[in-house]
Parts: C-alpha cells; sequence; structure tokens
C-alpha cells in the first residue's frame, strides 16, 4: 500500500496573509507544487490528496504523512515554493521506503528539517 500524503488545501499563504494576490491560499500552492513535483519523477509508492484543513492553523502549509503499519507525522510551516514541495516529497519517498517508517535524520532533505509538529503512532490498515 502506498504512503499517503496529505496537503492542507486551506493553509494561509503566510503568516499574516491569508491568501496570494490571485486569491488562492498557501495550502492550495504548496498542494500545486507537491503534485508537480510528483508529475515530474512518478508517484512511485506514494499517493497524495488534497485536504481541507488539517487543524494546525498556528503552522501554516502543512502536511500529513501516513502509511499503514508505520508512525505518521505532521509538518508544517512549508513555504509555497516548488523546493519546500520537493524537499517534502524526497522525504515521504524516504519514509515510504523504509520498512518501519523510520528515515534516519542524517538523510533527512534539508528542506524538512525544523518543520515537523508531531509525530503520530502507527496505525493498522
Amino acid at each position: 500500500m502506498p504512503a499517503r500524503l496529505v496537503v492542507c488545501t486551506t493553509c494561509r499563504f503566510s503568516s499574516e496573509v491569508p491568501v496570494d494576490a490571485a486569491g488562492l491560499t498557501g495550502g492550495q500552492l504548496l498542494f500545486n507544487a507537491v503534485e508537480a513535483a510528483v508529475a515530474a519523477v512518478g508517484a512511485g509508492q506514494l499517493r497524495v490528496e488534497p485536504q481541507a484543513c488539517l487543524w494546525a492553523c498556528s503552522s501554516h502549509c502543512s502536511v500529513y504523512l501516513s502509511q499503514p503499519g508505520k508512525p505518521a507525522y505532521l509538518a508544517g510551516r512549508f513555504a509555497p515554493t516548488s523546493q519546500d514541495a520537493q524537499a517534502i516529497i524526497d522525504f515521504a519517498r524516504l519514509y515510504a521506503d523504509s520498512p518501519e517508517g523510520a528515515v534516519p535524520y542524517r538523510d533527512w532533505p534539508e528542506g524538512v528539517k525544523g518543520h515537523f509538529i508531531a509525530r503520530l503512532p502507527a496505525h493498522s490498515a
């Protein structure tokens, strides 16, 4: 079963600004960037899904990563950019490839360090 990467589409554009000049939320822009990054390299063991609100509003531009039998991760405070999207995808692929969902810190992409909010207990399918 592929890893599930959920991107909050209602997150603010920034701490002070809810939407950009075109009226798009930061979450929607991040979701678009994540989808583009996945499309460029193929989905592999990763399923990307939009979600209207992950309830992590103080850590806008948040994502949730899970896979049955592995701990899940909630991360936020990302910028809605292709660079942050790529870092998220890179970490998600390492997570999906690991048997227990444990990615050694030395292998974490720089773009995800300092962004984790919570590690949640594993659940079954």
